[in-house]
């Protein structure tokens, strides 16, 4: 009896922490980058993370590896709570201080631009899932200098544009600001600070400011244009994202879509070996993909079915717990007696 007393309770004690485990599995979820001006590492990634073109973002890989840009909307920090000037250290702005993301930090006068001017511009977020909170965008100082580590002394102290749950517009946030006079290289950093949660997100956008190259020591140099991967290849390369992709917020509704093929609409060089799929990226989208009837995902960007199934095997455990420990006892019973 005391033998079977102490096999029950190894077993009841390997199964508990394995249903703890299956109840609260799920894939990391991340939610979104800046696509207008475009983000470093949405930019990187529609040069393609296998082979990508422009210097910088070879660099990039090179330091951080391609993973990196395959969880382009993951830049984040899950316990902000609104003090990211203090959580973040200076030099890891861009990566938000995660090592993943480091390529992103390369300070660099060559990163992938996109054009601006000062005045009114019409700034667009891309969100693969959706939540309430600020976004804020701040800009470098004039005299920055992109060949140094990026500082947070190296922005402007207060954000040039601050907005409040903007509208969601086929998947992107859409909100106007107006955008300070500068000249050359510059950089504009937002922060995306849910209010439903702790999480922030974070992105660096290289800009250039006009023709001439005053304002930067290192902006004499023509910039490479920036360019935005489009939905079909966001699609495409969902597979090789270690974050949850459940849920593309580019279509609207939050709605579950069909799976693209492999390879499907997405240059040749973003055809690189795939990255282990992680639990919950079954969905995806393909583009031009229409909704699935019946199939919604969490406001959180997780799989709906990734809940009940989690609690589903849990109490499949749960259950063969109680059942062995049952049949133990009546065989114990039946040996004493």
């Amino acid at each position: 009896m005391t033998v079977r007393r102490k096999a029950t309770g190894i077993a009841l004690a390997g199964i508990a922490p394995l249903a703890l485990t299956v109840l609260c599995a799920g894939p990391a979820v991340a939610h979104g980058s800046l696509s207008d001006p475009v983000s470093r590492v949405l930019a990187c990634y529609a040069e393609g993370p296998e082979s990508p073109k422009s210097a910088a973002c070879k660099a990039a890989v090179q330091a951080g590896g391609a993973q990196a840009f395959y969880d382009w909307n993951g830049v984040r920090d899950g316990n902000a709570g609104g003090r990211s000037k203090e959580k973040i250290p200076d030099g890891k702005l861009c990566s938000a201080g995660n090592a993943e993301f480091k390529g992103l930090d390369l300070p660099r006068a060559d990163w992938p631009a996109s054009k601006v001017r000062a005045g009114k511009h019409t700034f667009r977020y891309k969100a693969t899932a959706p939540h309430k909170g600020s976004f804020e965008l701040y800009l470098t100082k004039p005299g920055y200098d992109p060949t140094k580590p990026l500082k947070w002394s190296d922005l402007e102290s207060k954000p040039f544009v601050k907005v409040t749950d903007p509208k969601l517009t086929n998947g992107e946030y859409v909100f106007d600001g107006t955008v300070p006079q500068r000249s050359g290289r510059h950089l504009i950093y937002s922060i995306w600070q849910r209010s439903d949660s702790p999480e922030a997100f974070y992105t660096c956008s290289d800009v250039v400011f006009g023709k001439g190259s005053g304002g930067s020591k290192a902006a004499t140099a023509p910039a490479p244009a920036a360019s935005v991967p489009t939905d079909g290849q966001i699609a495409a390369g969902a597979d090789k994202s270690s974050m949850d992709m459940g849920r593309h917020g580019h279509h609207g509704g939050g709605h579950d879509v069909t799976a693209p093929s492999k390879g499907a609409g997405v240059p040749a060089a973003d055809q690189g070996a795939a990255a282990p799929k992680a639990a919950g990226n079954a969905a995806r989208t393909d583009g031009d993909a229409k909704p699935v009837s019946g199939q919604r995902l969490a406001e959180t960007g997780g799989d709906s079915s990734t809940a009940p199934l989690a609690i589903g095997g849990a109490a499949v455990l749960a259950t063969g717990a109680g059942v062995l420990f049952a049949t133990t006892r009546r065989k114990a019973a039946r040996h004493h007696g």
